[in-house]
């Protein structure tokens, strides 16, 4: 295999629009970025994804000379651990935002996290970018906030609509019913509230069941029971725990209806990452198909990989690919706003409009954002369990393999 050098690498994925040449002042030595992700608590794993995306990017930009608008500045994390509930979130934030060295901020992972993270942020005029899927992140008419994941509300139908288009091209047959089972947290209830509230009907779906439980689930057998009886063509599972994904997939398989005998559609990066595999296995996990806000892609397959060998890890998800690109989007709006300003920061963020740089690192062709500063036209990632990896199908530009979808009968 050809090896990837990461001046090759970077050489075309920091390649930005237009440079703004350095000014005859002098210019800071190191540019600082905040990095709050959770690095201890039930998501410690997603943000060490998240810090791992962002400290290759940064050093990849390093080595490349560092922000050449800024006579070679070097960038510098600041990295703060954001716990594991909305108060140690925000108490982080206030120790980050007390630093007015820092030019920017990313991360934060979950979006209730997000939420209180830059409620702070946003105070503090510190440009904050964001994987998270909430809507309310870009619609509290905040100035200070990029998000580069689809929304919440738009997310699982953007997803559904070319798949059941896919599934009709694979099985004959257009699904027409749908199964939902649920946990009743909070982030899995906004994911359905625009399904039921007409999103479903919209796709042609039927709804034959719609089940809620709480957390965590002693008995899966009554729920996959009543989906048996319903016959659905499709399941959507929404989970959080993963002993609860574990159980209904388990369950699904001892009645007959596992390992993609009905497709499973589960909208979350987490069902994606090597702590699924490990704790379910490649039998349960088998066709089980996955949403997510990013994914790797074919089309940066060298890319990938050369990420993929530096980061130790079995393969790329959301958190890592994403942060790499946030980093890089940081860099090349600081190319183009010339100086280490956050308010010119801001607005360079806001002008990008590429589809090189930091776009190579996010699915679909162009990175560009609207004036609230949700990414404009997003694509949402749909992956699906093959032989214990969670390959692309979709966007069908960017997969890497064929959907598998059972024919009926």
């Amino acid at each position: 295999m050809t090896r990837i050098t990461r001046r090759a690498l970077l050489g075309g994925a920091l390649a930005a629009p237009a440079f703004i040449q350095a000014s005859a002042h002098a210019q800071p030595s190191t540019v600082r970025l905040a990095l709050l992700t959770p690095l201890s608590g039930p998501f410690a794993r997603q943000g060490e994804l998240e810090r791992l995306g962002a400290v290759l990017a940064v050093e990849d930009i390093n080595r490349q000379g560092g922000i050449k608008a800024l006579g070679g500045a070097r960038l510098e994390l600041s990295i703060a651990d954001a716990g594991a509930n909305v108060e140690q979130v925000t108490a982080a934030a206030q120790r980050l935002v007390a630093d007015r060295g820092l030019v920017a901020g990313l991360g934060a992972w979950a979006s209730s996290f997000t939420l209180a993270a830059t409620e702070v942020t946003e105070r503090a005029r510190l440009p904050w970018i964001t994987l998270s899927w909430a809507d309310s992140i870009t619609e509290r008419g905040f100035h200070y906030v990029i998000a580069t994941s689809p929304p919440s509300s738009s997310i699982i139908p953007a997803a559904l609509r070319p798949l059941l288009a896919m599934a009709e091209r694979a099985a004959g047959k257009k699904p027409a019913t749908i199964a939902c089972i649920n946990d009743d947290t909070a982030v899995n209830q906004a994911n359905m509230k625009p399904l039921r509230e007409g999103g479903f009907a919209r796709l042609g779906l039927n709804t034959v069941m719609d089940e809620n439980f709480s957390v965590p689930l002693s008995d899966a057998a009554p729920l996959i029971q009543r989906l048996r009886r319903s016959r659905p063509d499709l399941v959507l599972l929404g989970t959080t725990a993963t002993s609860d994904s574990r159980l209904l997939l388990q369950t699904l398989t001892e009645f007959g209806l596992g390992q993609g005998k009905v497709p499973v559609i589960a909208p979350s990066a987490n069902w994606g990452t090597p702590e699924m595999l490990r704790n379910m296995g490649a039998t349960y996990l088998e066709g089980v198909i996955g949403v997510a806000g990013n994914w790797t892609s074919k089309q940066q397959a060298a890319l990938n990989q050369t990420l993929l060998q530096r980061a130790g890890e079995p393969w790329l998800i959301q958190d890592t690919l994403s942060n790499y690109g946030h980093v890089l989007l940081v860099a090349d709006a600081l190319e183009r706003a010339g100086r280490a300003d956050r308010d010119a920061l801001m607005q360079a963020l806001l002008a990008t409009d590429t589809t090189e740089g930091p776009a190579k690192l996010f699915l679909g062709e162009r990175l560009r954002f609207e004036p609230n500063g949700r990414r404009a036209n997003p694509v949402p990632a749909v992956y699906q369990w093959k032989n214990g990896r969670p390959l692309t199908v979709l966007p069908e530009a960017d997969a890497e393999a064929e959907l598998s979808w059972p024919r009926p009968g």
